[in-house]
């Protein structure tokens, strides 16, 4: 279970009967077994003309720079990053690449929980995104998922390079209980966060909009910092809204 009271995401020690209830469902460590993914190498990016779309042209600039297992993998902690967080198969990964307007630069899967490593996007030499691996889907053994409660434990509390999070969630099944662990967890760290309630196009219109209403008077009783959108990498709904976010956030100057 975890304990966001004390401002850090736990697991309990009971973690063998856990893993039958449904309180199990919203742990966050949920890796295969935690092999090094192969380096990936995207295809160059054009030169891009920030006068016309600046931050469309921007974020197109994004490349991979590495996967981290561990802390000591982690890049140098400067400048600014947002990470992107989430339940497996609410489309983080698809979010990532439309914001970006580079398809495959996240890898997608059919396989909900194949994102198995913190992988980090550079913008700049200041300016990151990270894809946080998705939970609630991959089958592993307790001692791996403690191991990677310890790695995002040690990433979420000690980066100070991070300056907000982005929050999936499916807009047909929000505020699971992992959602509102991540929402209450950022509420004691005073980290901000923006969810991306995304698949909006498998909703009418006044479905989805009901569904961003239900969720924005959820949030009344959090900070300002948190705020909410619908998205629909699909359809390219609301990526520029997106996108303004993350510039305030990463205090771009374009």
């Amino acid at each position: 279970m975890l304990h966001c009271g004390t401002g850090r995401l736990g697991v309990a020690s009971d973690c063998g009967k856990m893993a039958r209830t449904t309180c199990d469902k919203a742990l966050l460590g949920v890796l295969q077994s935690p092999v090094k993914a192969p380096p990936y190498i995207p295809r160059a990016r054009p030169e891009v003309n920030l006068s016309a779309h600046p931050l469309a042209d921007y974020f197109r600039r994004a490349f991979f720079v590495l996967s981290a297992q561990k802390p000591a993998d982690l890049p140098p902690d400067t400048g600014a990053e947002v990470a992107f967080t989430g339940r497996s198969n609410a489309g983080k990964s698809s979010a990532i690449n439309v914001i970006t307007d580079h398809r495959g630069l996240a890898r997608t899967s059919k396989t909900p929980g194949r994102t198995q490593l913190i992988n980090f996007f550079a913008l700049d030499d200041e300016h990151r995104l990270v894809d946080l691996p998705g939970f609630g889907y991959a089958k592993v053994s307790l001692d791996v998922r403690d191991n990677w409660q310890q790695t995002l434990n040690e990433y979420l509390q000690t980066r100070t390079s991070l300056a907000g999070l982005i929050l999936i969630m499916d807009i047909r099944h929000p505020l699971t209980p992992f959602d509102v662990e991540m929402l209450t967890w950022c509420r004691e760290m005073q980290m901000p966060v923006h969810i991306l309630l995304t698949k909006a196009d498998k909703l009418s219109r006044g479905a989805a909009a009901a569904a961003l209403e239900k969720v924005r008077r959820y949030l009344a009783q959090y900070p300002s910092t948190a705020t909410a959108q619908s998205f629909s990498a699909l359809k390219k709904q609301g990526i520029d809204d997106a996108r303004k976010v993350l510039a305030e956030w990463l205090r771009l100057e374009l």
